[in-house]
């Protein structure tokens, strides 16, 4: 398994459930062929501790953001703090994860003034977003076009696909990348195994999002950056590859879009 090459585009590894044995953790995403990690961020008041981990691990990179949850936290420092952050850390490579969730909030203006602004400064800085979007695919994708036609509409991921095919190819059309997590190994997520069948080659991405969502046969267990070799498997089953294939295909997708290349 060392020959290959797998990336972790979206993981959460500074809660507290990785305190007590993250060297264990790292040794194991070492082992399965793990190159490079994408550390999502959903507070700004995670970026020292994003910092400190992305160092200590020098395949991880981080990006930073506000998470649509947390939307009420966004003020008139937000977009300074993450320009500071962003200028002093090269290994910052996307703004995220931003969106919009119906689904646990009702908030959507609130939701709306933090994303607008962050989509915009991605735009500006020429970063990708990392996307979350749950119940929200048609508000969503509202705004994409009304941002792309203003042009002011950045590059990025839909993160943890759940979405229906329509959906996901309203956001193919917008020019993002569809990123698959451990939901693609539940036996009952037809919707997101449709979509990895039929989502272009040139267009997707792997993620754990620990240590959330665990893949078959991990359900109910902390979730790892390990366990993406599972989800990995899946969609070579699913579209009637290799691991091999999809290992090489997700990883260039992921060096495409987060130009890890460019990062010392």
């Amino acid at each position: 398994m060392g020959e290959i090459n797998l990336i972790d585009s979206h993981c959460h590894l500074i809660f507290e459930n990785f305190e007590t044995d993250i060297e264990d953790v790292a040794l194991r995403w070492r082992s399965i062929g793990v190159k490079r990690l994408l550390h999502a961020c959903v507070d700004l008041s995670e970026i020292p501790k994003l910092k400190k981990i992305s160092h200590r691990y020098k395949e991880l990179f981080y990006a930073v953001g506000l998470h649509p949850l947390d939307a009420d936290k966004w003020d008139d420092d937000s977009i300074d703090i993450m320009k500071s952050a962003i200028r002093h850390d090269n290994k910052i490579v996307a703004i995220g994860e931003l969106g919009l969730d119906l689904f646990k909030s009702a908030n959507y203006e609130v939701q709306v003034a933090a994303l607008i602004p962050q989509m915009e400064l991605a735009f500006e800085l020429d970063l990708p977003v990392i996307i979350h979007c749950r119940d929200a695919a048609l508000e969503l994708i509202s705004i994409c076009k009304q941002l792309k036609k203003d042009k002011k509409c950045p590059r990025g991921v839909l993160h943890c696909w759940g979405g229906s095919p329509e959906e996901m190819q309203e956001f193919l059309d917008l020019g993002f990348y569809i990123s698959f997590s451990g939901i693609v190994t539940f036996p009952k997520a037809f919707k997101t195994q449709e979509c990895a069948k039929l989502v272009p080659s040139n267009k997707y991405l792997i993620e754990t999002d620990s240590p959330f969502l665990a893949p078959v046969p991990f359900r109910g267990k902390r979730n790892e950056p390990a366990f993406i070799e599972n989800v990995a498997k899946s969609i070579a089953l699913l579209r009637e590859s290799d691991l091999s294939t999809i290992a090489t295909q997700s990883t260039k997708n992921a060096e495409d879009l987060f130009k890890f290349r460019l990062v010392n």
